[in-house]
């Protein structure tokens, strides 16, 4: 079964009340699944996540570690050369769009520094999946580029994907430091190629890259389709792929990359992405996968 799918329920219920019937829905639901499945009471996983929703609720992150965060705690600074407000990360400045108010960008901020958490299913890198001085990241879905920020400094360069011109404005003042490190490159990464579209193959067929850090709100198979003859000619390559946004993500895509001959292996834990009106059973998805060719 799949939630809010209906024109009609989604035109005549506001979208608040929506939103609380679908998590009251899930919390009642979710237990009873998963507690009737095979191999259940010896799947710690899915146990910690079962037992977080039945007793605080469903969030898209079912762990305690999301309580260590508080937005209110948050400081944002305002630069009054450009404009823009900003935040420190880890003393560097992370600007955001011009027009967000200093309450959005606190949520954003919380968001971001919680879902890169070291307990948290969507962190993109690992103990042993990282980058180092060698490495040329590309960043696809970069919106305000914090990813890219913090490994900036240990990488032999980035190209940062992104189409929103505010974005590409606020990321232009964050990469300011790093101008002979970091590219900017304004266009959707795909499998097609024109004005506005890029290709993996086209866009990287004379380049250097070894990591791909890929989130961009369920265009992965199209980004995925438009790189396949790199993933498959290129070694040394790691990607880090979000498999959150639709429902068979995460064995699609582990089944095109384990054809191309890369280990892959999926995040810790789950997401429970009830963003998504079409979402139905197991409800819990991984966040990311981690692959990698030598």
């Amino acid at each position: 079964m799949s939630y809010n799918s209906s024109l009609l329920y989604r035109l005549l219920v506001p979208k608040p009340i929506r939103t609380k019937i679908l998590l009251s829905r899930l919390q009642k639901e979710i237990p009873a699944y998963h507690e009737a499945s095979i191999g259940f009471k010896e799947d710690q996983e899915r146990k910690e996540v079962v037992d977080y929703v039945r007793n605080h609720g469903v969030q898209i992150f079912p762990y305690h570690f999301t309580k260590n965060y508080k937005q209110e705690e948050i400081q944002v600074y305002h630069d009054d050369e450009c404009g823009m407000y900003f935040v420190l990360q880890e003393c560097k400045r992370l600007y955001f769009k011009k027009k967000w108010s200093v309450n959005r960008i606190k949520k954003s901020l919380h968001d971001l520094t919680l879902e890169q958490d070291e307990m948290s299913p969507h962190r993109y890198l690992s103990n042993d999946f990282d980058l180092d001085e060698n490495d040329v990241l590309a960043d696809f879905g970069a919106a305000e580029g914090n990813f890219t920020l913090a490994v900036v400094d240990r990488i032999k360069k980035a190209y940062l994907f992104e189409c929103d011109p505010e974005w590409i404005e606020a990321l232009e003042m964050t990469f300011r430091p790093w101008k002979d490190r970091v590219e900017i490159v304004p266009k959707f990464v795909s499998d097609k190629n024109d004005e506005q579209h890029c290709s993996g193959d086209v866009f990287f067929n004379d380049k250097e890259i070894s990591f791909l850090k890929i989130d961009v709100d369920g265009g992965e198979r199209g980004l995925l389709n438009g790189f396949k003859k790199i993933l498959q000619q290129t070694t040394n390559m790691k990607i880090a792929l979000c498999t959150y946004h639709q429902h068979n993500d995460e064995q699609e895509f582990t089944e095109m990359l384990t054809q191309m001959n890369y280990s892959v292996t999926p995040s810790r834990g789950y997401m429970i992405f009830h963003y998504d009106k079409k979402i139905k059973s197991p409800f819990i998805r991984r966040a990311l996968i981690r692959a990698q060719k030598n």
